[in-house]
């Protein structure tokens, strides 16, 4: 059995107010370092982690290797995990988006399974290439326990997949910065142990 943790990166400026960051490489914020090393000191003495992959994006390096500290390990950046790309979005403002894109934004909210972004992903091309690193991650350890440090928008994908959720389930998760949903896998299925504990956080 593979125990697998699925970890949202730490705070970085853009998650409030809200704008369409994806593949913008942002540092943490001082807040999200203090929730990278508070996640670390949670999981120290509770789980001896195998493995820690991550989005190649700095605030999930950076995030992972906080992680790795304890452990005396190395984060394993994955480029398929990588944040969903938001196209002609990035950078801007949910309510610029809105109104600049009124009917796609709307679509987005309502029915992100059948949209595809101006100029980027569709959730599809997310959920294609993150469950097939999911795939090959869980094939290289099909035992202990292994971390993937990673976005909001990976983590959606994957609890659809590991539930057997439709993609038009997306938006019933909310994952937190440095929420951890726990997963396990064996017999080539998934059960859900938790999702978004953030009990760790509770002086971030």
């Amino acid at each position: 059995m593979t125990r697998l943790l699925l970890i949202r990166h730490g705070e970085v400026q853009g998650i409030d107010p809200p704008t369409f960051r994806g593949r913008l490489d942002l540092p943490l914020t001082p807040r999200g370092l203090r929730q990278a090393e508070s996640t670390a000191a949670y999981l120290t003495g509770r789980q001896a982690l195998g493995a820690v992959y991550c989005s190649p994006l700095s605030r999930c390096v950076r995030t992972a290797d906080a992680i790795c500290a304890p452990f005396h390990t190395a984060s394993i950046p994955h480029p398929e995990i990588n944040d969903i790309n938001y196209g002609a979005w990035t950078g801007l403002g949910v309510d610029e988006v809105c109104k600049r894109w009124p009917h796609e934004a709307a679509l987005w909210k309502v029915a992100p399974h059948v949209f595809r972004i101006p100029g980027g992903e569709s959730l599809q091309d997310l959920v294609a290439r993150a469950t097939d690193a999911l795939t090959a991650i869980l094939h290289k350890h099909p035992h202990g326990s292994i971390a993937m440090v990673t976005h909001d928008s990976v983590i959606r994908a994957l609890l659809c997949h590991a539930l057997g959720l439709p993609l038009s389930a997306y938006w019933l998760f909310a994952p937190s910065p440095c929420g951890i949903s726990t997963l396990s896998y064996a017999d080539d299925r998934f059960t859900v142990v938790a999702i978004n504990e953030t009990q760790h956080l509770s002086n971030p």
